[in-house]
């Protein structure tokens, strides 16, 4: 809880942040929001990832402190000798990529802030809470609990861009009167407008990245009913258009803005495998979903990790989507319709 946590940082020098791979804008925006506090606060700080920055959050100060885990002696040293390692967005070791093993067996405290359901229990402390719309939200709280004259413009910015991209622009059914206040206050602290952070964010298309939405949504498919929606990121559309897989970042947000979609999918061809984004509206959860294939997430948003083709993933997924959509009513077994066995045809799926 906050009340454990922050006077154990009060007393900490050294502070290792990390997050999970391939970090999204609530990961990035808590991870840097907490780093540029703690380091206000006379902290050594070592902001340290699997992966690197998106070119979307770039902007965002302090971003450019984000380390790379590479197995250097010195950050290897950062982890070892830190009184405290904070683990934010993620409840996961194999969430954490290659610096991992090296995090969860540090001598220091391993502090937990996160929302996303069923966490591992290798941690010392933590502050999470399920119904939390974002772990941005739930940096707020703790600093503000430490000093709310803080929360600097920069902080003020990333805590925003990180509550902001995980409530889906405020519209995702975690979004309450409670949450509004708080980025009311982060607003008048961040020296800029809201429209300008949207658009740092979702509005530096490349042309390469604008060919491959071309190409993503050509694939569109909609299933029980229009309950369901999916769409899908082959190997040869990114090699095609030359566009990072990076520009993919709300593309599956699109679908839910189809009338009658509860469920959106996004599926991403990989060397390895195939990677699930899963997005839903209101009640119809999809954390489970994605529990089921060795992911997770919260109730809203998840995502996993199947390997295999991107269409056995595929079917896989509409087989299943009974088992794990409650309010998809059907008389009978579900079934793949001709449609959908059609369109597994088209990606190669026989």
């Amino acid at each position: 809880m906050v009340a454990d946590i922050v006077p154990f940082l009060k007393s900490a020098n050294r502070v290792v942040i990390t997050t999970h791979t391939r970090p999204d804008g609530d990961a990035i925006g808590s991870q840097v929001a907490l780093g540029t506090f703690l380091a206000s606060k006379g902290k050594e700080v070592w902001m340290i990832n699997a992966d690197l920055v998106p070119y979307n959050l770039e902007w965002l100060p302090g971003s450019g402190d984000v380390r790379v885990y590479d197995h250097s002696i010195e950050l290897v040293e950062a982890i070892a000798s830190a009184d405290a390692v904070v683990i934010a967005d993620t409840n996961a070791l194999h969430r954490l990529g290659t610096p991992g093993n090296q995090l969860k067996g540090t001598g220091g405290k391993r502090i937990l802030i996160d929302h996303h359901t069923d966490p591992e229990d290798w941690f010392d402390m933590s502050h999470r809470r399920e119904t939390a719309s974002s772990t941005g939200e739930l940096i707020y709280e703790l600093i503000a609990a430490w000093d709310v004259t803080g929360i600097s413009a920069e902080v003020a910015q990333a805590l925003y861009v990180a509550i902001m991209t995980d409530t889906g622009s405020f519209r995702f059914s975690n979004v309450s009167p409670t949450l509004h206040r708080m980025t009311a206050d982060l607003l008048e602290r961040a020296g800029v407008n809201a429209a300008w952070m949207h658009s740092m964010v979702y509005d530096r298309k490349s042309p390469e990245g604008m060919k491959l939405l071309a190409a993503v949504l050509s694939t569109q498919q909609l299933h029980f009913d229009g309950a369901v929606g999916t769409m899908v990121v082959t190997r040869q559309m990114l090699e095609d258009t030359g566009a990072p897989v990076e520009e993919t970042d709300g593309f599956v947000n699109m679908l839910l803005s189809i009338e009658g979609v509860h469920v959106a999918m996004l599926l991403t061809e990989t060397a390895r495998g195939t990677k699930i984004s899963f997005r839903s509206k209101g009640e119809w959860e999809v954390h489970k979903w994605a529990q089921s294939m060795g992911g997770g997430g919260h109730r809203n948003a998840a995502g996993a990790f199947r390997a295999g083709s991107l269409e056995a993933t595929l079917q896989h997924i509409l087989t299943s989507a009974p088992d794990y959509l409650a309010l998809i009513e059907t008389e009978t077994e579900p079934a793949l319709s001709e449609e959908d066995a059609e369109y597994l045809a088209m990606l190669g799926g026989g």
